[in-house]
């Protein structure tokens, strides 16, 4: 949109089906990796832990299911779809988490200027979770 002002996201719902990335179909195992990815960008959101902070999160946070989600504690959450332990870890460290993603490419502060609304955490009035990573 070359003048942004000249456009504007209309506050009606006209659709709720959910929306996500996608693969090829027959890919289950990339699926699988791209769903988790997904789900813990979310779940680093839930916790607090962000692009900014996630290193100091994986060296001193005592809180198991950080430890977890970075890799930080004695279990390999990453065995399950083919990834080291740390796969969370490196995602959140290069990207950010969900909100951050969100806020970055099409939040308040964007030329999209598309306010949270659902797509917000559970805990915060939206429709985003993530199943717990285990």
């Amino acid at each position: 949109m070359p003048n942004p002002e000249n456009h504007v996201i209309l506050a009606d719902l006209i659709s709720k089906e959910p929306l996500g990335p996608a693969v090829r179909q027959g890919d289950t195992e990339f699926f699988n990796i791209v769903k988790w990815v997904g789900f813990a960008l979310l779940e680093a959101e839930e916790l607090g832990v962000t692009q900014a902070n996630v290193d100091q999160q994986k060296a001193s946070s005592t809180n198991p299911n950080v430890r977890r989600l970075l890799g930080a504690g004695n279990e390999d959450s990453g065995r399950w779809i083919g990834l080291d332990k740390d796969w969370a870890y490196r995602a959140i460290k290069a990207v950010g988490n969900y909100g951050e993603q969100f806020e970055r490419h099409v939040g308040p502060k964007t030329p999209v200027r598309l306010q949270r609304g659902m797509n917000n955490l559970w805990n915060q009035g939206g429709l985003m979770y993530a199943p717990p990573i285990r």
